[in-house]
């Protein structure tokens, strides 16, 4: 029934088959992305006579591909896998004179690199953002998307790429031309140390044990947030009189014993999570996934035994994030997803739609919320920031957990409670005096529609100090996803 043709392929590409001479034509990219060794597509486009071979893509050997200049219309296919007849269960299938095939609706505005769509999303391939707006409906107060979902071939090839690139690149790639990295002594008192936080503006910091001559951890957010709750307590062994004193070994080895936590490696026998600037960027970026760490100290030691360690820079998600979309900015083409709505990509958490089973609302606040309700979200969510939200849920800001370090400043936390301060005068501790509420400060609060390209939203997570990304209604702000930058490399690293 088939016949090997290699001359098919060339005049399909050139737009010969089937396609009269001066026709309209597009191109149309027919992928296998599971494997194999001999790889051919044959379809209707074909006459069903010849079967045309697939190439690897670079960097991507089990994926295959190969590109025809079409008509617009609809297009049945099938794969030969080493012989073997087979379809994709991943690309839109239908029951056809050959069996299951699968199918292809080339239209006008066909955008090539996602032609193979979902099952569950048929029809017309425009995503642009004017196109995806005409494209939402609203049934029973849920917001119901016809964009097609992008494809699992195009995933796949974009997740070789961004591999391929992580892997190409190591620590000494996250470093800047100048800057500077803040460590503590262990023996510093906990209140100082946040006074040195606040004072320098930076979240984290690392800590250095000079009896040991190496660092041994870090000192966080959380750490003030455990801290400023067990003072709070009733029956804290920690009074303020003391946390004047109390240095942050012996913080970090009390919140051992009661959080039953190591703290990033924290104990004596285990080490902390670092990284060399020899590490591959993907391997930093794994380390941070895996530990659930939001900052990997990069530490060089010209020696084999890791003695004398220079601490050159702090790694994090949003840091390689950064460089992975300034190499792939101005090359989108090579990279399926990114241009793609970030509705239509699976990653996010989003607002159940009514009826969906196993639905959890998103964690939010109001303006006037305590400041304790604030830090017990934080701490149980297990997440860096939460929405604020207004009476009609729109989104006005956002408190994260290094806004905790505002409270060093004067020494408010000595004469405040938590739960009489609200959040939004929590806010205003750590911002300037004439700046009003709610209006998106520095880069702290970062927002997109959910027809923003997920380019938009990369570069959003790429500013400093940002960890969560909030996909709001156009128009009323209301809060309808959120996305992170563990989402982001789970998603691309998985």
């Amino acid at each position: 029934m088939f016949s090997h043709g290699a001359d098919s392929a060339h005049n399909a590409s050139a737009g010969g088959v089937g396609v009269s001479a001066g026709g309209l034509t597009l191109p149309a990219r027919f992928m296998w992305p599971h494997g194999g060794k001999s790889v051919f597509v044959t379809g209707n486009f074909t006459r069903w006579s010849e079967h045309a071979p697939m190439s690897p893509v670079e960097g991507c050997p089990t994926v295959f591909q190969a590109v025809f200049q079409l008509p617009p219309g609809i297009y049945q296919y099938k794969f030969c896998v080493d012989g073997e007849w087979k379809h994709d269960e991943g690309q839109t299938t239908t029951t056809g004179e050959y069996g299951v095939v699968n199918t292809l609706y080339l239209t006008r505005g066909f955008d090539h690199i996602n032609n193979v769509v979902s099952p569950s999303t048929p029809g017309s391939m425009d995503v642009d953002s004017e196109n995806f707006q005409r494209n939402v409906s609203v049934s029973d107060g849920a917001l119901q998307d016809s964009s097609p979902r992008i494809s699992e071939a195009a995933i796949q090839i974009s997740r070789c790429r961004v591999a391929e690139y992580l892997n190409a690149h190591t620590g000494y790639d996250l470093l800047p031309d100048s800057g500077k990295v803040i460590a503590l002594d262990i023996n510093l008192p906990v209140k100082q140390s946040f006074h040195i936080l606040h004072e320098q503006g930076i979240p984290v910091a690392p800590l250095w044990d000079t009896y040991r001559g190496q660092f041994v951890g870090l000192l966080s957010p959380l750490d003030f947030i455990l801290i400023l709750r067990e003072l709070e307590t009733h029956g804290s062994n920690l009074t303020e009189e003391q946390l004047e004193t109390h240095t942050i070994s012996a913080w970090k080895e009390a919140k051992r014993q009661t959080y039953g936590r190591n703290d990033g490696q924290w104990r004596s026998n285990q080490h902390l999570v670092q990284a060399t600037p020899y590490e591959s960027l993907r391997d930093i970026a794994m380390k941070i996934l895996q530990t659930g760490v939001s900052t990997v100290p990069i530490i060089y030691s010209s020696t084999s035994d890791g003695s004398f360690p220079q601490l050159l820079h702090l790694a994090s998600l949003s840091g390689i994030l950064k460089c992975i979309c300034r190499y792939f900015k101005n090359s989108t083409g090579s990279l399926p997803i990114l241009n793609q709505p970030v509705c239509t990509i699976p990653l996010g958490t989003w607002i159940p739609r009514i009826g969906e089973p196993n639905g959890h609302p998103l964690a939010k606040l109001r303006h006037n919320s305590s400041l304790s309700s604030a830090l017990t979200l934080l701490v149980q969510a297990g997440v860096s920031s939460i929405p604020i939200v207004d009476e009609n849920d729109s989104l006005i800001d956002t408190y994260s957990r290094s806004d905790i370090t505002a409270l060093a400043k004067d020494k408010v936390y000595t004469h405040i409670r938590l739960d009489e301060m609200t959040v939004q005068q929590a806010l205003q501790l750590g911002q300037d005096a004439n700046s009003p509420f709610g209006l998106f400060n520095g880069q702290r609060c970062q927002m997109c529609l959910r027809s923003d390209s997920l380019l938009k939203v990369m570069e959003r997570l790429a500013n400093p100090g940002v960890r969560r990304v909030f996909i709001v209604e156009a128009g009323s702000k209301r809060v309808e996803g959120i996305v992170s930058l563990s989402d982001i490399f789970k998603f691309l690293l998985s």
